[in-house]
């Protein structure tokens, strides 16, 4: 299907959620959180109406964080690999219909949302990510080998897991309000193209905590919510405002899970999500459940 003949909701959950159903690598290199170290180019795509997308590039720098001293523990932290079976199972979904796609990293960085650094970077501010030491990742998919091509719309769930430093644990729940807080309202304008012209618009985008404390030792609920876009010299409105993208952060001891679920899914169905990814989470945690 081209893209102008798709509708304006489908093009927002296909750009804003950058998942690309091409073959199973992609899939796979989709759910490894899209870039490894370092310098990263972020790319914020803005849908703005049926065929049309305002897109904003940008390279964002890194500085080493500074030091925190970590407190007094019994035992001397071990990192070790994360098992498969600590990830969520295509059981855990209602009614079971998936098929999973997995794959395991080494030096992560635990990144929420790539548009989240955009965001900081327009406002000159640098996005520091908390690095793991290992990490696997799962993509459930929607299992009907009954239709042929099912590229769109097939993602159920998706689950980043890490196992990480305690400090950096702290920090990186610690430091959600911190990094969101400048995201609250983020204008981000261009030029699109509409109805056969070239205007320029702009949306409003919104990260914010909607709950803490719902799932394992530690979780956030995190919304990010577009306005509809306008034209900016009229003030006209250009189509339909898309649904709320929300990620749930969980904690169990040294595992830090970043879960997301369809587009289109409810809160209620992430909440299930991540007390399920909670008791998986339990077998593999330092400590232990």
């Amino acid at each position: 299907m081209r893209d102008d003949n798709l509708t304006f909701i489908e093009l927002v959950q296909r750009n804003l959620h950058t998942v690309r159903w091409a073959d199973p690598a992609d899939l796979r290199a989709t759910a490894r959180r899209r870039n490894r170290r370092a310098v990263v180019a972020a790319v914020a795509v803005l849908a703005l109406t049926s065929g049309v997308a305002l897109v904003a590039t940008g390279r964002v720098d890194r500085p080493t964080a500074a030091p925190v001293a970590a407190g007094p523990s019994a035992t001397a932290w071990i990192a070790t690999e994360v098992p498969a079976d600590a990830l969520l199972q295509a059981s855990d979904l209602r009614p079971a219909i998936a098929r999973p796609w997995n794959d395991a990293g080494l030096g992560e960085e635990i990144r929420l949302d790539r548009m989240v650094e955009v965001c900081r970077q327009d406002q000159g501010l640098a996005t520091t990510w908390e690095q793991s030491r290992y990490s696997r990742s799962v993509t459930l998919l929607r299992d009907r080998p009954d239709v042929g091509d099912q590229r769109e719309g097939q993602m159920l769930a998706t689950q980043d897991l890490y196992r990480v430093a305690p400090d950096r644990a702290d920090r990186l729940f610690d430091g959600l309000p911190a990094l969101l807080g400048p995201c609250r309202q983020w204008r981000a304008s261009g030029p699109t193209a509409w109805q056969g012209r070239t205007v320029a618009a702009e949306v409003v985008h919104s990260w914010q905590e909607i709950d803490r404390g719902f799932a394992g030792d530690e979780s956030v609920l995190v919304r990010h919510t577009v306005s509809q876009a306008r034209r900016l010299d009229t003030g006209a409105p250009l189509g339909d405002p898309p649904p709320p993208a929300d990620r749930a952060v969980v904690r169990v001891g040294d595992l830090v899970s970043v879960l997301q679920n369809r587009a289109g899914g409810t809160e209620s169905q992430l909440r299930d999500l991540a007390r399920a990814a909670a008791q998986r989470m339990c077998v593999a945690a330092n400590p232990s459940c």
